[in-house]
């Protein structure tokens, strides 16, 4: 961290788009090693809704403000330790799209050209024989801006992400840089954080497990419908007895996410045995629901008494603003924003 004093802890900054429902792969990739690392002591960490984001990708206000809901609920009823982080809304927070306004007056437009989810968008339409730009938002196109507004609000200086998110982290790195080579050194420059180790879950048809794909297992299913997802995971035609690799089997791969060392030893025996598929995802839709039965319970809870969930977060917006608004009042005297008196 170039501009922060050596001794001064890491800030962690974690955020969580507020479109659809979470998943059992949102929950192995990155809500449970999020949760494990808030029960942490010394944890400086912020966790957030990014309900502005949800606005690039979804138009329909019911589904954006029931997944805030159903997101909010599900890190609470897994054990978000809201005591020891802070646990926001996005858009509960001002400070933060007017910081993206000043960080979009100092970012260069050709950095922006270069982001993967603008390009796709743009080869997508080409390879369609549309215009270049046709159905993309400024939204879409200036979305690594918000994202490099979220983190430099916080001068965060880890940011755990999927590979596919690094550009985005090294963009929010050249904003800050050219922020601070113009108006002083205000900003940390943020690290992304690639755990290598985190599972990526394929989903019921082998591919990763994704929303987009429609593929994915709900995380907070009741049980019968929780087994009804599990028996529908794609498996091969070998019969009751022939050995099967573990290695190529979605159902041994979930299995992995959720089990021990000993279970999971266990288990790759049984495929080497030739297991029944029907009995492996037998055991796979009780191991599962063992591990989120209590959460589940607490989740529906939860989601009956939205004032609750509502009250913790605007507790967390009162403690992120007590950051942001202090150091907003700094970075607009920097760009010559404030009183003549």
């Amino acid at each position: 961290m170039e501009t922060a004093k050596k001794n001064k802890p890491d800030t962690v900054l974690t955020g969580i788009t507020t479109t659809g429902t979470p998943h059992l792969g949102n929950y192995v990739g990155a809500i449970r090693p999020a949760i494990t690392a808030s029960q942490q002591p010394g944890v400086n960490a912020y966790y957030f809704l990014a309900d502005f984001h949800a606005l690039i990708k979804c138009q329909d206000p019911s589904k954006v403000h029931e997944s805030t809901r159903e997101i909010a609920a599900t890190w609470l009823a897994l054990g978000l330790n809201t005591d020891n982080v802070v646990f926001y809304r996005q858009s509960d927070v001002p400070e933060i799209p007017q910081l993206t306004w000043f960080l979009n007056c100092v970012a260069a437009k050709g950095l922006m050209n270069r982001a993967h989810a603008y390009k796709d968008s743009v080869q997508k339409n080409q390879e369609a024989g549309e215009d270049a730009d046709f159905g993309i938002t400024v939204g879409l196109f200036s979305y690594p801006v918000l994202m490099a507004a979220d983190i430099l609000m916080f001068n965060g200086t880890k940011v755990p992400v999927g590979k596919d998110q690094i550009q985005h982290i090294e963009m929010a790195r050249d904003i800050a840089q050219r922020f601070n080579h113009i108006y002083g050194q205000h900003f940390a420059l943020p690290e992304a954080v690639v755990d290598d180790h985190v599972a990526v879950l394929q989903g019921l048809d082998g591919r990763k497990m994704s929303k987009s794909y429609g593929n994915t297992i709900p995380l907070f299913l009741p049980e019968k419908q929780l087994k009804k997802h599990v028996n529908k995971i794609k498996t091969n035609l070998l019969e009751p007895g022939e050995p099967k690799d573990p290695d190529d089997s979605t159902v041994f791969q979930v299995w992995r996410a959720f089990a021990s060392e000993e279970q999971t030893a266990y288990m790759r025996k049984e495929f080497e045995n030739g297991i029944a598929w029907g009995e492996a995802k037998k055991q796979l839709f009780e191991l599962i629901n063992q591990e989120l039965s209590e959460p589940r319970e607490r989740y529906n809870e939860l989601m009956e008494n939205p004032a609750h969930i509502e009250r913790v977060l605007r507790e967390g917006a009162e403690k992120a603003r007590a950051y942001s608004v202090p150091f907003m009042e700094k970075l607009n005297k920097a760009v010559g924003l404030y009183s003549l008196t």
